[in-house]
């Protein structure tokens, strides 16, 4: 009975550390966004103001920068989910040599640095005449967050009954009407979790997309300048907008379910 109790008691220990760690820099930075320090910190702490609320609403390069990524985020999700629902579709149909290799292939982008494919898409199209911009930022973020959606489709494919689209051919339906009425319903909260993670990994992106931008600026690019040229805490301000935004979201989304659940 001892030896449990202490090993419930390292358990929280651990889970407790676990939770300091994630959730620790986030308190910090959303406590910098109240302090009248000119720069993003708690120490010394000069004193508590809301006047970077008014100048990130002030700052109209940080909006154009926020609009510009949720715009990039957007056209990379109607992109990748399709076509990663597509590979997965196709691995999943395959033999297990030919899977194999196929899966080798599609997955390579998320061993490749962010750098080299920045730098290699940007070398490409420019040997077709077409520079940087919001154009191929969606294309080089495109190329590794597809396997992504492949993967978390897979995940979910594995749980699919076949036999269930065996019974609706049987029955006379359409190979396409198969897939909306059977395949496309199963699939869907892989879908929907696999279009959020996709947005999220587009708006944080950074190393593939400083090579690759032009003359756009999106928000981990303006973040990364201000860096340079002197980040005041109206930076901390949006971020801790937006994370209340999300956790507000999350938490909708769980009374919603619960509720439909009940």
């Amino acid at each position: 009975m001892r030896a449990e109790s202490i090993l419930r008691a390292m358990m929280a220990l651990y889970l407790g550390v676990f939770v300091l760690y994630l959730f620790a820099p986030l308190v910090i930075m959303g406590a910098a966004a109240f302090n009248e320090s000119r720069f993003p910190t708690v120490i010394p702490w000069q004193g508590t103001t809301l006047e970077w609320f008014s100048a990130m609403w002030a700052d109209a390069a940080m909006w154009r920068s926020l609009w510009t990524s949720v715009l990039i985020a957007v056209a990379v999700v109607v992109i990748v989910v399709p076509v990663g629902t597509a590979a997965a579709l196709v691995l999943t149909s395959l033999h297990a040599r030919a899977r194999g290799v196929a899966y080798a292939v599609m997955v390579s982008p998320l061993l490749t640095p962010g750098v080299v494919i920045g730098i290699s898409t940007l070398i490409l199209w420019r040997q077709l005449g077409v520079g940087g911009g919001i154009f191929l930022i969606v294309l080089a973020q495109s190329t590794f967050i597809i396997s992504y959606v492949m993967l978390m489709v897979m995940a979910r494919l594995q749980r699919f009954d076949r036999t269930q689209e065996e019974a609706a051919l049987g029955l006379g339906a359409s190979r396409m009407m198969v897939f909306r009425r059977v395949l496309l319903p199963f699939l869907r909260p892989a879908l929907l979790a696999s279009g959020g993670l996709a947005a999220l990994q587009s708006i944080e992106n950074y190393n593939t997309t400083l090579f690759v931008r032009g003359f756009e600026t999106p928000l981990t690019v303006f973040i990364a300048t201000k860096v340079r040229t002197g980040l005041t805490p109206a930076v901390n301000a949006l971020a801790l907008v937006i994370i209340v935004a999300t956790v507000i979201g999350a938490i909708a989304y769980e009374i919603a379910r619960r509720r439909k659940a009940a």
